[in-house]
């Protein structure tokens, strides 16, 4: 007795306290309801179970480290393209270079170089193997070059009417192994009769450190007196015949060939 009058009085609360809400009491659910809901229920809960047992144990799901970085709720960026080593690019972004890389890493550090100037050191001394690189200029300063040629310079003295008023001793280099530093705007160009020789000289101090010789015109004529000090370690002089500059070099052997690689 006291069971049921307990439960008509749970039941009594609840009606007033639906109405005070304004909800509606529900409805009782229909009887053997919820023991055919309790059924169902463990009927799909075991077949599910046996659908989603797994043969081997699942791995951890991981996200990437660009995921990691994104907010939640955030798609994760995009991965950039790694760009292609510059001098200020660190060792971390270097290619693989394997076994070599720890050796790569120390060169630099001991050279104290970048990634480019470290590369160039290398090519140079293969390209240029048995060549030094020298280094000169104007007399003022405002054209600058360097050239890799051997220690021990082959210099040309021509007697033709402009090399003889200038003193135009000159060695030959392709194209290939001169590089202007600066001064380009400072440089300015003579030529006459057959227009072939550029000869080229500051604007400022008026000398001519290199120019295109007539002979090669696909290299450049050095002036060795133009070169900073330290790097020439031999000087053989050859004159050659300018006043029958054809006929010269007909005769001639080699000077053709000097402005090749």
């Amino acid at each position: 007795m006291q069971r049921t009058r307990s439960c008509s009085a749970a039941k009594a609360r609840g009606q007033t306290r639906s109405r005070a809400s304004g909800t509606p009491p529900a409805a009782p659910p229909a009887p053997g309801a919820s023991r055919a809901r309790r059924s169902a229920s463990q009927a799909g809960g075991e077949s599910g179970a046996a659908a989603r047992q797994p043969s081997a144990k699942p791995r951890p799901k991981q996200s990437s480290p660009r995921a990691q970085e994104a907010g939640p709720g955030q798609a994760p960026p995009e991965l950039p393209l790694l760009p292609l080593p510059t001098s200020a690019s660190p060792a971390a972004s270097l290619p693989d270079l394997g076994d070599q890389r720890e050796r790569w890493e120390t060169f630099q550090k001991r050279q104290r170089l970048t990634f480019e100037g470290a590369a160039k050191l290398l090519l140079d001394t293969f390209e240029y193997q048995g060549l030094v690189k020298h280094t000169g200029g104007c007399h003022c300063g405002a054209v600058r070059f360097e050239v890799w040629a051997s220690a021990d310079l082959h210099i040309f003295d021509c007697n033709c009417s402009i090399c003889k008023k200038k003193q135009n001793r000159h060695f030959i280099v392709p194209a290939s192994r001169f590089k202007l530093l600066k001064g380009a705007e400072s440089i300015t160009t003579y030529t006459f009769n057959t227009h072939k020789a550029q000869h080229t000289f500051c604007k400022r101090c008026g000398v001519q450190s290199f120019y295109t010789p007539r002979s090669n015109p696909g290299g450049f004529g050095i002036a060795p007196h133009c070169l900073d000090e330290g790097t020439v370690r031999s000087v053989v002089v050859e004159e050659f015949n300018g006043t029958d500059w054809e006929k010269a070099m007909k005769e001639h052997k080699t000077i053709k060939n000097m402005s090749k690689e």
